[in-house]
């Protein structure tokens, strides 16, 4: 089984594609299943956010595997593969595992030492679990990987300052927006990213704070957990109509709020800032245009939290130094986990000899007594035990190296197991 990793992310892909290939979490599961349905794979992960989309699957061959996430991704996004197909990238085994400890611990993120990708990729985990789309391999990967994230930020200062969009966010709209304890905000769309904003922007002290989303019952959710107030979606000019700070963050595919909607809200020439942290975008463009009306996307988000980058930098050795520890120990684990199988099979053929001589002699010694048969029925496991001992430990203590994988290959030659 092969460990491989299909995706594309904020620096492989232009926004436009990886806008097309980013996937809300109602969609996930339909990746998980049709890339599940491809006869190579055997367990399937998805991680998909504003900056990244990716597929870790165990297959059996490369490049049927490769192919077969290739087509799954087009399947579902609708388009040809060929629009996307040059901007993938793939690893495989201990560089797929690298990718994936780097991504946990915020070293492939936009901003560099973020928080909430280490959040997104357990979710990831979860759905999969959830969807039994995976299995004891990416069970373990995935547990390590987050364990390597955890490290990572515990032990290092990469995720101090501003290291993540929430925190980013709040400090560009205390850069410019004044006295902000008098403003209206108005959240749109109540999922991760976007709650996690308004929850560091209400903790400053807003005057209202609002949230609409699609889903009734997720916007009164979030407005409990943020102490919010309900708009209704259906109604959401009433909210942009009071709103002096607006935060966007929809999975939709289409703009939510219009060049017209904003215009109207800003009737009395008042000045609004829109944060539209969607991908693809929420607001639309043309909003860029109007008088008293300043937006700030994504990428904004990301140039000001990354301001603080070279003091982060100066963390990336030591991480880099827990990222080689969390490999090594994940290397181990799996190896031993690959191996007790082997080990299990080494010692049940064996019994099976012992049982099968001792009825065979049993069968020819019919006048021994039942002290006599325990006797030898002990002293034959006390001898196959002391014969096992050796080879069982050598097999657990090198597993995980060259040598390991040499003394597997002989074992399962010399012993005829499978």
């Amino acid at each position: 089984m092969t460990l491989i990793v299909v995706g594309l992310n904020h620096r492989s892909a232009p926004a436009g594609v990886l806008e097309k290939l980013t996937f809300s979490s109602e969609i996930v599961p339909k990746v998980l299943a049709e890339v599940s349905n491809s006869a190579v794979v055997a367990e399937t992960v998805v991680i998909s956010t504003c900056n990244r989309t990716e597929v870790y699957v165990q297959a059996e061959r490369f490049h049927d595997a490769f192919r077969d996430v290739r087509e799954s991704l087009a399947t579902l996004a609708c388009i040809p593969s060929e629009d996307f197909v040059d901007h993938l990238y793939v690893h495989y085994d201990d560089e797929a595992v690298q990718h994936l400890f780097n991504v946990s611990a915020g070293l492939d993120s936009a901003v560099l030492g973020e928080h909430e990708i280490l959040g997104q990729i357990r979710r990831a985990w979860d759905q999969a679990r959830t969807e039994d789309s995976t299995g004891a391999l990416l069970n373990l990967l995935f547990q390590r990987a987050i364990e390597a994230g955890k490290r990572v930020r515990s032990e290092t200062a990469i995720g101090e300052a501003t290291a993540s969009l929430s925190h980013a966010a709040v400090s560009l709209i205390q850069d410019k927006v004044d006295e902000l304890s008098t403003k209206n905000v108005l959240l749109v769309g109540a999922g991760d990213l976007g709650s996690g904003v308004a929850a560091a922007v209400a903790r400053t002290g807003v005057k209202q704070l609002q949230v609409a989303n699609r889903t009734q019952a997720k916007a009164e959710q979030a407005a409990a957990e943020l102490g919010a107030a309900v708009v209704d979606f259906d109604h959401l000019a009433d909210g942009l109509a009071h709103a002096d700070v607006i935060i966007s963050a929809t999975g939709a595919d289409h703009h939510v709020i219009s060049v017209d909607d904003i215009r109207t809200a800003c009737t009395d020439d008042r000045s609004l800032l829109v944060i539209d942290i969607a991908v693809p975008r929420d607001v639309d463009p043309q909003v860029d245009q109007l008088d008293n009306v300043e937006t700030v996307v994504l990428t904004d988000l990301q140039a000001f939290a990354n301001r603080g980058i070279a003091q982060r930098r100066l963390q990336l050795d030591d991480a880099r130094l827990i990222i080689s520890e969390e490999l090594e120990r994940h290397r181990t684990a799996k190896s031993a986990r690959m191996v007790a199988p082997l080990i299990g099979s080494l010692h049940s053929e064996m019994e099976a000899i012992r049982t099968a001589e001792i009825e065979r002699h049993l069968c020819s010694n019919q006048d021994m007594t039942a002290e006599q048969r325990e006797a030898v029925e002990l002293l034959t496991k006390s001898v196959l035990a002391k014969v096992l001992h050796k080879p069982t430990t050598e097999l657990k203590d090198a597993a995980g190296t060259l040598k390991g994988e040499r003394l597997a290959d002989s074992v399962r030659v010399l012993f005829d197991l499978s």
